[in-house]
């Protein structure tokens, strides 16, 4: 048998540098085409309407409250705004009660809604004025009781 040498270890001046080069990636900005159909998500609709309507109610004095008039019915329908939700990507709901309490509640499509805010005395001015669209849990649990 020939003399074999058997390396055991690499002196460190012979092994390879297995390091990968730290290479940074250009940034990508957002895809425009998702961008453009987010815009349209019931969910920024949402944003648009609670600031226009909480815009509009911060006009009026603490014996009114934003009331809205659904204006696509062939009848008039106006009812106290107490809340706005929606579910994407195109459904918006208000929910309200109208003047003789009873609850009432409109599911719209994005594409249909229009309303037509307006001033009308506040049903019961004794509790505090809120904003229309953030409502806490705490605070839904409250009106439950």
């Amino acid at each position: 048998m020939a003399d074999s040498k058997i390396v055991k270890s690499w002196p460190d001046s012979l092994m390879p540098d297995l390091r990968l080069p730290d290479i940074q990636m250009p940034k990508i900005g957002p895809n425009p085409l998702v961008v453009s159909v987010e815009a349209n998500y019931a969910s920024e609709f949402h944003k648009r309407l609670v600031k226009w309507i909480n815009d509009f109610d911060a006009t009026l004095d603490q014996q009114h409250e934003v009331g809205v008039r659904l204006v696509s019915f062939g009848q008039t329908v106006v009812f106290h705004l107490n809340d706005i939700g929606y579910w994407n990507p195109s459904l918006i709901r208000f929910e309200g009660v109208m003047e003789d309490g009873s609850p009432v509640e409109l599911i719209q499509h994005v594409s249909q809604i229009s309303v037509l805010l307006m001033k009308l005395p506040r049903n019961d001015p004794s509790k505090a004025k809120r904003k229309i669209g953030f409502i806490t849990e705490e605070e839904k649990t409250k009106g439950d009781s």
